[in-house]
């Protein structure tokens, strides 16, 4: 027995899964942009919900980036990022997510007057209490802003010192082009010293090259989005011999012009070349769909199999910075979903 194209998108729906990709900035709803801005008394260039809207219309990062960081002025207290965290855990629970692992982005809030404490106290809240009332775990990733300098990134990290604690990892995100890894070397090992977990931002705009060298020159744990990779074999080859994790953004893609057209979507091929590829939304308010949306997005405009929707929520456990315990609970509540459904033909 077939089944149905909405049973088939209730079946994923459910299906445990972790988001590894995610800036909580960019999970902003208009409408929270404008609760927000009126209870921090902050004028907006907009007059409705739908002119925000019809301004996420745009078609390159850097368009998008002016968007996201006005966006980002209304957040000013602790309370704003708690509210901010919670939404996002609370809709991302909705569409199976079990565990969450998050940016956010230090510098454009301190360079802006907000106190780094303010901005990791409330977020750390917000995790906390969706641990507490969803059940869902998570983890934290400090990002810097590779368009500003290695010395800002440094001095940031130095500010955190006394919130290690809340952080498992940084990453390094914003404007990929002219700006390689290479550039971060320094702050990536001070990090690594302390004991972080490391991601970056390559391949999305950049060349294989940026993979490469995310690689090799600051030791990441996971590459996010990763697309260009499959531009050189050689690298492919590495990738699927080390299982390193590739954080896929699709709907994100789609909206910054990376691809023309889902089908086109380079999602399919990581799978079949055995990359080990998730399923992420990058800045859901602003690329149109949350977890459930891209996934449901790539299952049926790649036409991809009930297996192959599966090794990518797998992928999302195992690639995460869970314990081996953890990870192997999820994947046997993956199996558990799997058995009490039946198989699409």
């Amino acid at each position: 027995m077939s089944r149905s194209h909405d049973d088939r998108h209730a079946w994923i729906r459910g299906l445990p899964k972790a988001e590894l990709h995610l800036h909580l900035e960019g999970s902003l709803e208009p409408s929270m942009l404008f609760e927000l801005a009126a209870r921090n008394q902050v004028a907006l260039p907009y007059r409705s919900i739908e002119e925000v809207r019809a301004a996420y219309r745009f078609q390159r990062l850097d368009d998008f980036l002016a968007i996201y960081y006005r966006g980002m002025s209304v957040l000013r207290t602790r309370q704003d990022f708690y509210d901010l965290t919670l939404a996002y855990m609370q809709r991302a629970r909705q569409d199976g997510v079990r565990h969450a692992e998050v940016f956010f982005d230090p510098q454009a809030h301190v360079r802006r007057g907000v106190g780094l404490g303010i901005v990791i106290g409330g977020i750390a809240a917000g995790l906390a209490e969706a641990g507490a009332s969803l059940g869902m775990t998570s983890r934290l990733i400090m990002s810097f802003l590779r368009d500003l300098s290695e010395s800002d990134a440094l001095e940031t990290l130095h500010r955190a010192e006394p919130y290690l604690e809340y952080l498992t990892a940084v990453g390094l995100d914003s404007s990929e082009l002219e700006h390689p890894p290479r550039k971060f070397q320094r702050v990536f090992a001070e990090a690594r010293a302390r004991g972080l977990r490391l991601v970056a931002h390559a391949g999305e705009e950049g060349p294989a090259g940026y993979v490469r060298e995310a690689l090799d020159l600051l030791h990441v744990d996971r590459i996010d989005h990763g697309n260009r990779a499959l531009e050189d074999p050689a690298l492919v080859e590495r990738l699927r011999a080390s299982q390193i994790t590739l954080t896929v953004c699709p709907l994100s893609n789609l909206k910054l012009g990376g691809i023309s057209d889902l089908r086109n979507h380079p999602l399919r091929s990581m799978l079949e070349l055995g990359l080990s590829a998730t399923v992420n939304s990058d800045d859901p308010a602003y690329f149109g769909g949350y977890v459930h949306e891209n996934f449901t997005a790539v299952a049926d405009n790649l036409q991809l199999s009930d297996e192959q929707i599966v090794s990518l929520a797998r992928n999302s456990f195992s690639g995460s910075f869970l314990d081996k315990g953890s990870v192997a609970q999820h994947l046997q509540n993956i199996d558990r979903h799997c058995a009490q459904t039946v198989p699409h033909q």
